[in-house]
């Protein structure tokens, strides 16, 4: 397996990861030291329980506590993160779609790995293309016979 990641410009091998890491994405690992969660009351409508339960995830994660991603993997994580990343460097994400607080932390555990998933997928490069001279002169064609259609139309004495 080190001899496939070695090819693999998406994921250059690394030091083992701790025993304890949690492995958040294919290859990517956080302690789970390293994640901190808060819960606070959800927002918007509900029903009688809607101002006493703390249901809200939120996580912050260092990027520097992420371990397994390339230097280019990184630098589409930031640019993914958006405002999402603090001026500390960490990854701020929350959930409150579920009316536990087991649940959002699923769910923010799961934004995690997608946003990981995104930042390790490489973006294949875009080829220039340029179109044939069939092609071309099949486009002049049609706008010859476009533009006789039209003169036609017209008649010769206006």
């Amino acid at each position: 397996m080190a001899e496939h990641d070695a090819h693999n410009p998406a994921r250059p091998p690394t030091a083992q990861p701790p025993a304890d890491a949690l492995e958040v994405a294919p290859g990517v690992h956080v302690t789970p030291s390293a994640l901190r969660f808060q819960f606070a009351r959800s927002g918007g409508p509900g029903g009688q329980n809607v101002n006493k339960l703390n249901t809200k995830a939120e996580l912050w994660v260092p990027l520097t506590a992420i371990t397994g991603l390339s230097d280019r993997a990184a630098a589409r994580l930031r640019r993914l993160a958006g405002r999402r990343l603090t001026q500390a460097g960490e990854l701020h994400l929350t959930a409150e779609t579920e009316r536990t607080q087991e649940g959002n932390r699923s769910a923010v555990m799961e934004r995690l790995r997608h946003l990981l998933l995104q930042a390790l997928h490489e973006p294949k490069p875009r080829r220039k293309t340029k179109p044939s001279r069939a092609s071309k002169q099949r486009r002049l064609d049609a706008k010859k016979r476009r533009s006789q259609v039209k003169s036609r139309r017209r008649g010769g004495d206006l």
